[in-house]
């Protein structure tokens, strides 16, 4: 990720912490839209399930320039996500769904430019996540 793109992230995600509730409820809702096969693997209360997305969320995008501090958590938090019955096909919808999550709740905010960043950052994340729990030799 480019020093531009780590504060579009950042200056956009201070904007969703107000509305971080509806943000998480609207998230959830979309997720299970576009992918009703997870929605079993949610088995909390959804309010406290969101509460616990936008906490990370935070935690990870105020992270972004230094992952390297932020990766061990994100490895452990792939590995949990493995024991809750996730598949890498599942970060896709999950992308899809946090992009059109933060373009509602934005609005015209999420300029191109913005879903590009986030979109990098997603990538970069989901990515590591997917490699630490799927790799071969993780397996």
């Amino acid at each position: 990720m480019t020093p531009a793109q780590i504060v579009l992230v950042q200056t956009s995600f201070e904007k969703v912490v107000p509305i971080a509730d509806t943000a998480a409820a609207l998230f959830y809702q979309r997720l299970f839209e576009i992918a009703p096969d997870v929605r079993p693997l949610f088995k909390t209360n959804m309010s406290e399930q969101g509460r616990k997305l936008m906490a990370t969320l935070g935690t990870v995008v105020r992270s972004l320039d230094r992952l390297d501090a932020v990766m061990p958590a994100v490895k452990t938090l792939a590995a949990r996500h493995v024991d809750y019955g996730v598949k890498p096909q599942h970060y896709e919808p999950v992308g899809a769904a946090l992009l059109w999550t933060l373009k509602q709740g934005l609005g015209d905010a999420f300029t191109p430019e913005t879903a590009e960043a986030w979109g990098t950052a997603y990538g970069l994340l989901s990515g590591a996540m997917i490699e630490a729990a799927h790799s071969p030799s993780e397996a």
